[in-house]
């Protein structure tokens, strides 16, 4: 009895469904065949035109709106005083924390020898690639005259104007700088292998050139792979601290500050664990329609699915465990402006939201706790959304709501954005799907080089059992 028809009877039989990582059946020449196909011979289908051309007009939105914003200025944008930071910032943080899911997938899983992250870091990292893209886009736009942005660069001057190193803003020119060319390059690292394959493989003369450039002279002679191995390990090492780092450095921009509601100091921790939690569920949101419409259902299996809803569930309860925190902080501390500040957020103008953010980061994941919902990719697909939706709500909630009620109510003012803010805040999606149907058009989006070492490792395993 071969290992397919084990498993089948295994579970028929109600026993406990094996530990699959890829289905039974595979050989490395099928998975080779399969992900250089989606590239190389299968046509565009009318379903990745539409896609992309939704993506593209949201593009061209975007576009209109940055000329727009260069030539009026930000006044078109819904902010105010004492709302200095308004959609610019909380789409700014919530791109961040899109991003970050890709690098840990990647880099932090690699160095602990998961085997469960190969069929989904290829595309994970390039969602991080390009939603950083999307969120460095905020601070320049945001700074009103974004041709001077070399002004937070320590570039020698004959006028010694340096920046100003103790403000969290130059943090996070650096932050996001260094993780932004750490994740490019480690991204770049992993496709050398796929792209040779892909130059060997194609009979298109042009994609034999632009794949032979991209490949670097890549022949797999063990002087190849040893550098390659050796490179991939460094920049994990480089990538992981970044994980922390870059999203703590974020909140830096609010826990320095003396606002009430964020001078706290579990806003590092609690930043980071929202940032893998929102990042992991933009993974789903990706990976459920990929794996549906491109057929990958034995490479992306159930079980990815249920190790990623693990660990947004995990990263969720902490995240609920900050709410709870900072709730019983702004009551037990005794501070008149902290505990208005709470108050306002349940009962005041901007409440409906905080609540909708309670709902969706909090009470709808709990059915995560639940096997068949994890393994439901249907469910999984709308949970995912919700909690990219609440985790953006919850960016707007510290920014907003903690800055409209100031420490003096002369200058008290409601925010409204305007239609400027919610073009720019779509715009982004554009640049996003835009990059990422390029993506998945002409680069494999599952790494061939790691499920065919998958495939030889569990093959050898199966046969010296």
């Amino acid at each position: 009895m071969d290992s397919e028809s084990s498993h089948k009877v295994a579970v028929a039989n109600g026993a406990n469904e094996p530990d699959l990582i890829i289905q039974p059946g595979h050989t490395m020449a099928t998975v080779t065949d399969k992900i250089s196909s989606i590239v190389l011979t299968r046509p565009t289908t009318p379903g990745w035109v539409f896609g992309f051309l939704i993506g593209f007009s949201l593009l061209m939105v975007l576009n209109l709106v940055v000329t727009m914003l260069m030539v009026k200025g930000v006044g078109i944008w819904g902010i105010n005083i004492p709302i200095g930071w308004g959609f610019a910032i909380v789409n700014f943080v919530w791109w961040i924390g899109i991003g970050h899911a890709g690098t840990l997938i990647s880099a932090f899983l690699l160095l602990l020898h998961q085997k469960w992250r190969t069929s989904i870091n290829r595309f994970a990292e390039a969602m991080t690639i390009f939603a950083v893209m999307c969120a460095g886009m905020f601070p320049l736009l945001h700074m009103g005259r974004p041709w001077l942005f070399f002004y937070l660069m320590p570039y020698p001057n004959p006028m010694w104007l340096w920046p100003q190193f103790r403000s969290p803003l130059v943090w996070d020119v650096f932050a996001v700088s260094t993780y932004f060319t750490v994740s490019l390059l480690f991204w770049f690292v992993g496709l050398i292998p796929d792209l040779a394959t892909l130059r060997d493989r194609t009979t298109s003369r042009i994609k034999k050139i632009v794949y032979g450039v991209l490949s670097m002279g890549w022949r797999g002679s063990a002087v190849h792979w040893a550098r390659y191995e050796f490179a991939s390990v460094l920049l994990a090492g480089l990538a992981t601290p970044l994980v922390v780092s870059v999203h703590t450095v974020v909140s830096y921009d609010f826990t320095i500050a003396l606002v009430p509601g964020w001078h706290s100091t579990i806003f590092p921790p609690y930043f980071v664990a929202g940032a893998i939690y929102s990042g992991f569920a933009m993974v789903l949101t990706l990976a459920i329609p990929l794996r549906k419409f491109y057929h990958l259902e034995d490479l992306v299996t159930d079980r990815h699915l249920d190790i990623m809803a693990k660990v947004m569930l995990a990263t969720g309860i902490i995240v609920a465990y900050s709410y709870v925190i900072e709730t019983f902080m702004a009551f037990y501390s005794a501070n008149p402006f902290d505990r208005y500040m709470m108050l306002d957020r349940f009962k005041g103008q901007y409440a409906p939201l905080f609540w909708m953010l309670v709902a969706c980061n909090l009470v709808i994941p709990q059915a995560l706790w639940w096997r068949k919902v994890r393994r439901n990719p249907v469910g999984l697909f709308m949970i995912s959304l919700v909690i990219n939706i609440g985790m953006w709500l919850e960016r707007f909630v510290i920014i907003v709501v903690s800055l409209h009620r100031d420490f003096t109510p002369s200058i008290w003012a409601m925010y409204y954005p305007t239609r400027w803010d919610w073009a720019t805040y779509v715009g982004t999606f554009g640049l996003f799907f835009t990059m990422f149907y390029l993506f998945i058009r002409f680069l494999p989006m599952i790494s061939i080089v790691e499920v065919r070492s998958l495939v030889h490792e569990t093959s050898s395993e199966q046969g010296h059992s």
